[in-house]
């Protein structure tokens, strides 16, 4: 009996461990800063990227392109994949889609509407980039991926309109008991059914499956989850809601970590096998092209120094392969961090490449610590306020806080304590 009792105490610790765990994944969102510093990242690249090439729009993915329309009609028809502009070839639709793309990104990047907004970006920029696949590059490939991964987040928690608006309603909700009437979600809700019952039955989604189906699932539950907010704020159903969405946010950044590792792990295992890698002047040949010199004077200056070239070269390789092997240690990993987003800086300035190291960036940020989130947020906020604000600091209440938007909410979740998935 005394032998058993150890193992007995071991196992309820153990239970109790793995209880306070699932607490913690179901009852609220983790890395809620990091998923929002995705979202602006991911989202104004985008935005950034359609603005920058509003003049040649119809050259890479419009009907004034060498890609033709039938071509594409004819490569789509074999692999499979979604884009609106299949629907139609005329230049009106063409034009549509373009403006809405650009539209849902600017609104997602303040995070107006976040679980709507989401869905027409990832659509907009699937639709685009599938439409002419040639026109594409690493950086496109990454906006790609994160659009997707977006919408199963809830990436609007903090620094977002969405926030500001849940903060008022359920300021205004504390009397009533109810919270306020939300037309404008109801009417967008409606609208968006009305063009995916069509498109669906029509067979506007090509040759895939899940998207339809997970547009459908994604459609049905955020009405569903209104209402049950509505009309049934208390109900188990609610709760149910609230736990799913937890669990598909929580997995959406797994997956979004993995995506990023496994970018760094494949480019540094790669480069490890080139000859000018390992000899370390692999740095050197990109620098002398016409094409990746925004700057002549500047890439030639460090062209000319054989010493940073190699250093350059091999530290970039190091960085890549060992990356994903300092999740384990967190002031490794903040250290490592720090490097590739110094690298893809560089990468921006130099070779002339600022959409792909914005995108890079961006879905680095998945790995950046709260606490260094929770002062940037700080940091635009007084930023903000000296700028903008009418009232001066001397005419501040004495014992005022000053804190940034989502700090009161990152200290009651726990969050403003660094407990995220990533430390």
């Amino acid at each position: 009996m005394s032998s058993s009792a150890p193992v007995r105490e071991n196992t309820v610790t153990a239970g109790r461990s793995f209880a306070r765990a699932l607490q913690r994944i179901t009852a609220s969102p983790l890395g809620v800063y990091q998923s929002a510093v995705v979202r602006i990242g991911i989202s104004a690249t985008g935005l950034l990227f359609l603005l920058r090439e509003w003049p040649h729009r119809r050259e890479l993915y419009g009907p004034d392109g060498p890609w033709s329309w039938d071509m594409a009609h004819r490569l789509i028809s074999n692999n499979g994949a979604f884009t609106t502009l299949m629907w139609s070839d005329g230049t009106a639709w063409f034009e549509t889609v373009y403006a809405l793309t650009l539209v849902s990104a600017a609104l997602l990047v303040v995070g107006w509407r976040t679980r709507a907004t989401s869905v027409l970006f990832m659509a907009g920029i699937l639709s685009l980039q599938n439409r002419s696949i040639f026109m594409g590059d690493g950086g496109d490939n990454v906006v790609h991926l994160m659009a997707l991964y977006l919408v199963l987040t809830r990436c609007a928690r903090v620094w977002s309109l969405d926030a500001r608006r849940e903060a008022r309603n359920a300021a205004r909700a504390t009397g009533s008991g109810r919270p306020p009437r939300d037309v404008m979600g109801v009417v967008l809700w409606v609208v968006l059914g009305c063009v995916l019952l069509p498109a669906t039955f029509l067979g506007g989604f090509g040759g895939t499956w899940w998207l339809p189906s997970l547009l459908w699932v994604l459609w049905l539950g955020n009405g569903a989850w209104w209402a049950l907010g509505r009309y049934a704020p208390g109900h188990e159903l609610r709760t149910l809601c609230d736990v799913v969405a937890n669990l598909a946010h929580h997995a959406a950044l797994l997956v979004i970590m993995a995506e990023v590792c496994l970018i760094y792990a494949t480019a540094g295992w790669y480069k490890i096998q080139g000859s000018r890698w390992q000899d370390g002047t692999a740095l050197y040949y990109p620098l002398k092209l016409d094409y990746f010199a925004p700057w002549p004077w500047l890439s030639g200056l460090l062209a000319s120094s054989a010493l940073a070239v190699m250093v350059l070269t091999y530290a970039t390789v190091m960085v890549q392969v060992a990356f994903p092997f300092t999740l384990f240690n967190r002031r490794v990993k903040n250290v490592l961090l720090v490097f590739m987003i110094g690298e893809h800086a560089g990468i921006a300035v130099l070779l002339g490449l600022p959409f792909f190291s914005m995108a890079m960036i961006a879905a680095d940020a998945v790995f950046l610590p709260t606490v260094f989130l929770l002062w940037l947020g700080r940091t635009v906020s007084l930023g903000r306020q000296r700028v903008f604000s009418r009232t001066p600091d001397r005419l501040r209440l004495p014992g005022q806080r000053r804190t940034a938007p989502g700090d009161e909410e990152a200290e009651r979740s726990g969050d403003g304590r660094g407990h995220t998935l990533v430390g």
